[in-house]
């Protein structure tokens, strides 16, 4: 089970030591979620269409492989 995380700060710095995270688009409900793999766990964080392109930036600059699905 992925632990879901709500808040902004902390889940850029569990990115930062995930080796991979994804991005999934959800056209239809009007969200995305973003995923981050570490060596333990899968944490999750979802975030509205609208703010997706200012969270991803950030996203970037903190991990180092990102996918988008």
């Amino acid at each position: 089970m992925p632990i879901f995380v709500s808040d902004e700060q902390k889940f850029l710095e569990i990115a930062r030591r995930a080796t991979e995270c994804r991005i999934k688009r959800l056209e239809k409900e009007g969200k995305a979620k973003i995923k981050a793999r570490t060596k333990r766990y899968l944490y999750t964080y979802i975030v509205p269409l609208e703010r997706l392109d200012e969270v991803l930036a950030k996203v970037r600059e903190v991990c180092k492989n990102v996918v988008e699905l």
